[in-house]
């Protein structure tokens, strides 16, 4: 006599609903991500070029400032004068004395109008601050 039940032995299934809410956050994620990296560096300034160019290791927290060719200053998007530059810089720098800044000046932005910027800059007691550059080797190729 057979007293065993036939069992079908079913094939082990990988849950695949825990898989799929981690690749979705970080799909997520990469996507928020990628829109918070554009505000940083608006698409129509075209950087000057210097032999000495390099690529820095970015800072944690640093503020980038663009201005454009016409002498617009953009910050996250936001386009600001520069009283409301000054007034957010001293803000920051009273809170994280140090704060690095990044000033990406178009090329054929006047110079009088990176002057006022960097005016800015220091009135509001920011001194960490750096002008953007290309490598003068990459813009050739």
């Amino acid at each position: 006599m057979n007293f065993r039940k036939n069992r079908r032995s079913h094939a082990a299934a990988l849950q695949m609903s825990s898989l799929m809410d981690v690749v979705f956050l970080l799909l997520c994620f990469f996507m928020s991500a990628n829109e918070f990296s554009r505000w940083e560096t608006e698409v129509g300034i075209t950087l000057p070029t210097a032999k000495s160019a390099t690529v820095p290791g970015r800072m944690p927290g640093e503020i980038i400032l663009n201005l454009d060719a016409k002498g617009d200053v953009t910050v996250n998007g936001a386009k600001l004068s520069l009283v409301d530059v000054t007034e957010r810089l001293a803000r920051i720098a009273e809170n994280f004395p140090g704060q690095p800044v990044i000033i990406r000046a178009d090329k054929s932005s006047s110079y009088e109008t990176l002057m006022a910027l960097i005016d800015a800059c220091r009135t509001a007691n920011v001194w960490n601050f750096s002008l953007a550059t290309k490598d003068e080797k990459k813009e050739g190729k």
